[in-house]
């Protein structure tokens, strides 16, 4: 993967192979009258490697679909292939075992343990995945975001820039194929935002991994190298087709 001068990402031109294929996916909530469908029928295939951007304003579909596609949320109907594993023939407790170790999430909330430092955030996820060397693993992985030097301290501590870090290096400490971040700037400041976009698409292609960003800001999706527009659960608009 090469990062270009104007910091957009660009692959190879040999083709690799999906890291994630969807067909007719479909999400629907709710029982009756109540019964909304969310996503109306996704066909998405995305290459290994690949930096792409899920786009669209709020309620257009694209952080349920995030939740499909990383696992979270199992899909109502449809066929869903996620690093050569069948996600739409698993229930909750085959895909929590499915992501662990594949699939990587940085949210906008940060989402770290109050009553554990920087350290703990990131090596706890791998000890319990019974990965070796795992507090050696996170120090490497907070020394590559610049937070060596905040190892011991908890989140209050740490501004918001430094707990996005701390995601960053806990999303991507277990060598994830594939990294989902969620509005990932959403909480931040512009300058700070953008740093930290820098940072994720950096530590992305030094781990090789595939990257989707969902997010509701142009600018940003611009800095991936594809973009998919959402509206009303379906696909708007592909740039890779044009």
């Amino acid at each position: 993967m090469l990062l270009s001068h104007m910091g957009r990402v660009t692959s190879p031109s040999r083709p690799l192979p999906p890291v994630i294929v969807a067909r007719d996916l479909r999400l629907t909530l709710g029982d009756g009258a109540n019964r909304v469908e969310v996503l109306g029928g996704i066909d998405l295939t995305v290459p290994q490697g690949q930096t792409l951007a899920l786009l669209g304003p709020s309620g257009s579909g694209k952080s349920s679909l995030m939740a499909v596609l990383s696992g979270l949320e199992s899909a109502s109907s449809g066929t869903l292939t996620v690093a050569d594993e069948d996600f739409a023939g698993m229930d909750e407790d085959a895909l929590a075992r499915a992501r662990r170790g594949r699939i990587g999430i940085v949210l906008q909330a940060f989402h770290l343990l109050p009553t554990m430092t920087a350290l703990e955030n990131v090596a706890t996820p791998l000890e319990l995945a019974g990965l070796d060397l795992a507090r050696e693993r996170a120090e490497t992985e907070l020394a590559a975001v610049g937070l060596a030097h905040r190892l011991s301290h908890y989140p209050a501590q740490l501004s918001g820039g430094e707990q996005q870090r701390v995601a960053i290096a806990r999303a991507l400490a277990p060598r994830p194929l594939l990294v989902f971040a969620d509005e990932p700037t959403g909480n931040l400041d512009a300058a700070t935002g953008g740093a930290i976009i820098d940072l994720l698409l950096t530590r992305r292609a030094e781990a090789e991994a595939t990257l989707i960003i969902i997010t509701h800001d142009e600018h940003l999706a611009s800095r991936c190298e594809r973009v998919v527009t959402l509206a009303d659960g379906l696909i708007a608009h592909d740039s890779l087709s044009g």
